[in-house]
């Protein structure tokens, strides 16, 4: 097979790895030294695709053959797609000519399972080491691990990459065992702690050997079981606070060819997985917690209306807040107000006490703000209104397109 039929094969495959953040590697350029490629302190610099999807790492599977029968999964063991499988060799030469001609900005690379999950990590890991000693390549490496593998070789491969990531896929331990019985949650947590463990240690010991200085992440795959939103982010919650993670990714099911009853023939709405995002990021940046976002009880996140606003109208007894008086914490907890703008606000107050048109000035979402917030010449005129009426006031109404706006406007 041609490298082209193989990269077209194998790209297209990768597409379900979620990969959409910034890496999080250290400052590191070839700049008055030996190689090629270079990292900055902010991260690898990304294009999307229209479907949000990340774009700029040559983002491949080693092979898309796999000898496990995920049901979720388009490249499982009995699916009817086309299979390819790159040579190392291969590999490391896509990576370098594509960084030489300013396409990529480094490597994400995962693999379907072929003959044991040693034999698929070594290749892996070879890669790594090729383009690390061999072509002295100082851009950003990201691997997908095989929790099944010797952990001699994920420590190995800790040595070569940025980031390591291990797919925890689904939210449940029943989940798994339905869709995915050849994989053990069991085996997955004990190679993120082994991962977290050496990560310590790295900590503890600066001078110690090189290892995954980015961290590691994982991805769960969103509507290919029962399990809702709730579920969702009360397992990610565990994961970042039991093992240190930088990202859970979320990715929508897409429904694949010739898919088996067990998983659905129709994706999530994409709004979901926008919407966990948005979640994930209040637990991560805000310190949420998944409980405050949903009950214990069950449920997904609201569609129409962003999680921090729903929490927001769910707890009207802290609202109105005075910008004057609240936290920091506090403030950022205000629909429209980020992190940033609620460290401007606490700085700005230090000086004199602050305005409604301060708000407008830092470029906050004044709509959103409104209903919130007391400042010294400002205090809601409806701040008695129900939840209710101010969720219908702050949605975005859909509208009818026209076909005729430009005849219209004329």
């Amino acid at each position: 097979m041609e490298l082209t039929d193989k990269l077209e094969i194998l790209a297209d495959a990768a597409k379900y790895d979620a990969s959409c953040a910034s890496s999080g590697a250290p400052r590191r350029s070839s700049i008055g030294k030996d190689g090629i490629g270079a990292t900055t302190g902010m991260g690898i610099c990304h294009s999307y695709t229209p479907d949000g999807r990340c774009v700029s790492l040559l983002k491949i599977l080693l092979t898309n053959f796999c000898i496990y029968d995920c049901q979720y999964c388009v490249n499982r063991r009995t699916s009817n797609v086309p299979r390819a499988r790159f040579a190392v060799d291969e590999v490391v030469k896509l990576t370098i000519d594509f960084y030489l001609r300013n396409y990529i900005d480094g490597l994400f690379l995962s693999s379907g399972i072929i003959r044991s999950a040693d034999y698929t990590m070594e290749q892996l890991v070879e890669i790594a080491r090729q383009l690390r000693e061999v072509h002295q390549f100082r851009g950003y490496i990201h691997l997908k691990t095989i929790p099944d593998a010797d952990p001699a070789l994920i420590a190995l491969a800790g040595k070569y990459a940025d980031r390591l990531s291990v797919n925890i896929e689904l939210p449940t331990q029943d989940s798994v065992q339905k869709l995915a019985p050849e994989k053990s949650v069991h085996t997955i947590k004990l190679a993120m702690g082994a991962i977290r463990q050496r990560l310590d240690e790295k900590a503890q010991e600066p001078k110690s050997p090189r290892f995954a200085p980015a961290g590691q992440s994982t991805q769960m795959i969103v509507g290919a079981d029962a399990s809702d939103d709730q579920t969702i982010l009360s397992t990610a919650e565990t994961l970042y606070n039991s093992y240190k993670l930088k990202r859970v990714y979320y990715s929508a099911f897409s429904p694949i060819p010739d898919s088996p009853k067990s998983v659905p023939l129709a994706p999530p709405p994409m709004l979901r997985e926008h919407r966990l995002y948005q979640a994930d990021f209040l637990l991560r940046s805000y310190g949420f917690v998944a409980s405050e976002l949903l009950p214990a009880s069950g449920g997904n996140l609201a569609l129409d209306i962003d999680p921090k606003l729903a929490w927001a109208l769910a707890h009207r007894e802290h609202f109105p807040l005075d910008l004057n008086l609240a936290d920091a914490s506090m403030i950022a907890r205000v629909p429209g107000i980020g992190l940033r703008n609620a460290r401007r606000l606490v700085e700005l107050r230090c000086l004199r006490r602050i305005r409604y048109v301060d708000l407008a000035r830092l470029r906050c979402s004044m709509k959103k703000i409104a209903p919130f917030i007391v400042t010294a010449d400002y205090a809601p005129v409806n701040g008695a209104a129900t939840s209710e009426l101010l969720r219908r006031s702050l949605t975005e109404q859909p509208t009818q397109l026209s076909l005729w706006t430009q005849l219209q406007a004329a």
